[in-house]
């Protein structure tokens, strides 16, 4: 399966922005949205989930998502990942049931891609 080449959703930045709500052209918030990316991409390499070494980050809405990785099994944990911890650095819900509900998922997500990586045998 393939993933989409859609300019809005290839771009980590857009697609993040997106699932926030937030229209693509909309931006006083990237340079925030881009710090809690980062920091999400920091997260990630230190569970082993980052294209090399160094880590990963992006600077604006030319980085996409198949520059992290070609894998569309472990994109697409990682998108949804993503999407979780961005909204509760930037937006958290208000609600505790939600926010039990997306620290549950993040949970699972972390696993999966743990294993997914080989950590666990």
């Amino acid at each position: 399966m393939q993933i989409s080449t859609n300019n809005d959703t290839e771009s980590i930045l857009n697609s993040v922005k997106k699932m926030l709500g937030l229209a693509v052209d909309y931006n006083p918030f990237d340079s925030d949205i881009i710090m809690h990316i980062n920091s999400v991409f920091a997260n990630l390499a230190q569970m082993g989930v980052s294209p090399n070494d160094e880590g990963f980050s992006i600077t604006d809405s030319s980085t996409k998502w198949s520059e992290f990785t070609e894998d569309n099994a472990l994109l697409a944990n990682v998108k949804s990942y993503m999407y979780l911890k961005v909204r509760l650095l930037f937006d958290p819900p208000s609600s505790s049931y939600v926010l039990e509900s997306f620290n549950r998922q993040i949970s699972e997500f972390e696993w999966r891609m743990y294993v997914q990586k080989g950590g666990y045998k």
